[in-house]
């Protein structure tokens, strides 16, 4: 794991098929308190959280809410 991982946390998102879908996500995971940043990947489904540590379950409500599933944390 290099430096930079440790200030991230990445997941697998599920169902996303459009630019739109990755703004729900972004939008909704950037209100989970103490996220700063988020990146998600359309076709790779990945979304990278920092800082690092943050709540998976936060994270995967966030997700949930946008109408989405995470399907893996790495």
């Amino acid at each position: 794991m290099s430096a930079a991982d440790t200030h991230t946390a990445t997941f697998t998102v599920s169902g996303m098929t459009c630019g739109h879908c990755v703004s729900s996500v972004e939008e909704e995971v950037l209100e989970i308190p103490g996220v700063s940043s988020v990146e998600v990947g359309l076709e790779s489904g990945r979304l990278v959280v920092s800082p690092n540590p943050v709540d998976p379950a936060a994270v995967r409500a966030a997700v949930d809410e946008a109408g989405y599933t995470v399907t893996a944390e790495e």
